[in-house]
């Protein structure tokens, strides 16, 4: 989280920057924001697995995606034709929250790499009181979007879709579990590893809204985890979709 929030003011600074050399430049009546032909975006959303199998149970509202991402647009066919295409790069959160007080640890009989889905009280004790419990994976991301907006004349007043893809490169993942027991009082435990998770992913992405706010949704095309590397052996893949806002 700090990374991303770190690279949220580094691309507003750059935002910012370019802005003071614009001065000329009109602002959209959309909550005084300014006309400048790039989006930086704020996505929140839900974050789930599909085919997966029974064993796996993950709870809806404690999975969480946030992503941020910044995109410039190259004009296709002229720039009255409606149609651009939106390169740019980001990086990305996507939390799993287990159900029935479980989380991922390393599989020793797989090595270094690995995971298996166990109780937390399996591991740490039964007599505990669990505070938190989750899972995190953290991606550089490269989105692209072939965007059409239905006002060709004016894409900053303009309600627009997409479709796109867009890749992801996992730098860091982790579990996080804080615990209260009459032993050891309070405990905050956070593990990083790749827990067999694949390096690279791949998702089809779609988007609909205006220039401040959007709906979008996340496919992804692999698996989460590596083939025999993850929990039950599972070929589990996942979605994501959500609410953004688009400051620029």
């Amino acid at each position: 989280m700090k990374k991303l929030f770190t690279l949220s003011l580094a691309i507003f600074a750059f935002h910012f920057a370019q802005a003071q050399e614009s001065e000329t430049k009109p602002k959209t009546p959309i909550g005084g924001r300014p006309n400048i032909p790039s989006d930086l975006n704020f996505e929140f959303g839900f974050n789930q697995l599909t085919n997966r199998p029974n064993e796996i149970g993950v709870d809806f509202f404690g999975s969480r995606t946030f992503n941020v991402s910044y995109q410039f647009p190259l004009y296709l066919m002229g720039k009255n034709s409606g149609f651009t295409l939106n390169p740019g790069f980001g990086v990305g959160t996507d939390k799993l929250a287990f159900k029935d007080d479980q989380n991922l640890f390393n599989n020793p009989d797989l090595g270094s790499n690995s995971s298996e889905l166990l109780d937390v009280t399996e591991v740490y004790g039964d007599n505990i009181l669990i505070k938190a419990n989750n899972f995190s994976a953290n991606y550089f991301e490269v989105p692209i979007d072939l965007r059409y907006h239905l006002n060709k004349n004016n894409y900053a007043k303009s309600f627009r879709f997409s479709v796109g893809g867009k890749v992801g490169f996992l730098y860091e993942a982790h579990t996080k579990i804080k615990y209260e027991s009459a032993g050891f009082d309070k405990r905050k435990i956070k593990d990083s590893q790749q827990y067999g998770l694949e390096k690279i992913r791949y998702a089809i992405s779609v988007k609909a809204g205006s220039p401040g706010f959007y709906v979008w949704g996340n496919f992804y095309l692999n698996d989460v985890w590596e083939k025999g590397r993850g929990p039950y052996a599972t070929q589990a893949s996942q979605i994501n979709f959500g609410l953004a806002v688009s400051v620029f």
